[in-house]
């Protein structure tokens, strides 16, 4: 596994603070009394602790960043070494613990709702079959916008048409794109 040293440190600074391991998603996660509170991810640059609700927390050091432009709440902690996960030991609980009392105070965070853009390619889709527009519907808000960001995501209409065709399957199984 990429990044092994590195989560079973964090691993182990997260354990300390009281926190429950189990594995979601293929991952580390970590919560308090049945809520998530963080999970070990591992990428091509860095590793990461994901905090679920990481916006509500204060991070006066600045060690949280945003995933990616359309995030709205998580945020991360990231690392490319142990001596750096070391050096920010203090400051990664002083995280944790803020993110328990967030859960123990019942916080919750108030998103914005954004509508899901249909491209207009998946729109023809829907009108040549009902039953695609139902089980799209059907479909969780992430995955919804998941589907609608990734097949408009492509520039040619082309790609999109192809995206779309190699998606049906999945969104008539009810199923999102990491199913």
């Amino acid at each position: 596994m990429i990044w092994q040293k590195e989560t079973d440190t964090l691993r182990q600074i997260i354990l300390d603070c009281g926190l429950n391991e189990s594995i979601k998603w293929g991952k580390p996660c970590f919560d308090y009394e049945g809520k998530n509170i963080v999970i070990i991810q591992g990428f091509k640059d860095y590793c990461a602790v994901l905090f679920f609700k990481g916006v509500l927390l204060a991070d006066p050091d600045g060690l949280l960043v945003k995933t990616g432009e359309n995030t709205q709440v998580g945020r991360q902690a990231r690392f490319t070494s142990v001596k750096a996960i070391t050096q920010a030991s203090s400051i990664l609980k002083a995280c944790i613990y803020e993110a328990i009392e967030v859960e123990k105070q019942g916080l919750k965070v108030d998103t914005q709702k954004t509508p899901v853009n249909i491209p207009e390619e998946l729109q023809r889709q829907f009108t040549r079959q009902p039953k695609l527009r139902k089980a799209f519907e059907a479909l969780t808000p992430g995955r919804q916008k998941a589907y609608a960001f990734f097949f408009s995501g492509a520039k040619q209409a082309k790609t999109r048409e192809a995206r779309i065709e190699k998606y049906i399957p999945l969104i008539l199984a009810g199923k999102g794109m990491n199913d």
